[in-house]
């Protein structure tokens, strides 16, 4: 089992073995690797996946939960909501937004479910009326600052459906600038240029 939290796009896994997923980073010159459970362990992690020559962590220790709650204590942690929607035509629906493209998520909202915020936040920021839930896909995290915060956002993404012919509206107060809907042969030239976080949502799709 592991947890993968992108610093920008370098992963750092945190884990209890050596996947055949970490595998092939173990043996990288710019991988970092600690296998020392303590807080200064963290801490220099945190520094390294912060430094330019560092491509990826692994951070080895048999208790994951254990790992988990010490790294969540150096962050804010944002919840988000998010998804993969499909057409009637099996197409999948993507946005175009500071100059990535993305799938639709936002933060969760007090008293909301992870399934109410993914449907609410994608109704909000392509237009769409209508968006059945389907199932949950995959959790993911990444880091980034704010206001001289260290902030953790996980974004839980779920597979959603949009039945009829929906007009789209992207929402220019999020700066999305362009929806558009994709032919699962056509994904590569969104994922060329999107966040490594959003492959992962649509390998845990099957894509």
């Amino acid at each position: 089992m592991h947890i993968k939290i992108y610093f920008n796009k370098k992963p750092l896994f945190l884990t209890d073995s050596i996947t055949p997923e970490i595998e092939p980073f173990a043996h990288h010159d710019d991988a970092v690797l600690i296998d020392e459970f303590s807080h200064g362990g963290i801490n220099s992690m945190i520094h390294e996946m912060r430094q330019e020559k560092v491509h990826a962590g692994i951070y080895l220790h048999n208790n994951i939960e254990e790992l988990k709650k010490a790294f969540w204590k150096k962050f804010i942690l944002v919840k988000a909501g998010g998804g993969l929607v499909l057409n009637e035509a099996g197409e999948g629906l993507f946005i175009f937004r500071r100059g990535k493209w993305d799938l639709p998520k936002g933060k969760l909202d007090d008293g909301e479910t992870m399934e109410e915020c993914a449907v609410r936040e994608i109704q909000e920021e392509t237009g769409l009326e209508k968006v059945e839930l389907k199932k949950h896909l995959v959790n993911t995290w990444h880091t980034y600052d704010e206001s001289g915060h260290h902030i953790l956002k996980e974004t839980w993404w779920y597979l959603l459906t949009a039945p009829g012919n929906q007009k789209l509206t992207p929402q220019t107060i999020e700066q999305i600038t362009k929806i558009e809907w994709a032919k699962p042969d056509q994904f590569e030239k969104y994922t060329s240029n999107t966040f490594p976080a959003i492959v992962d949502v649509l390998k845990a799709a099957g894509y």
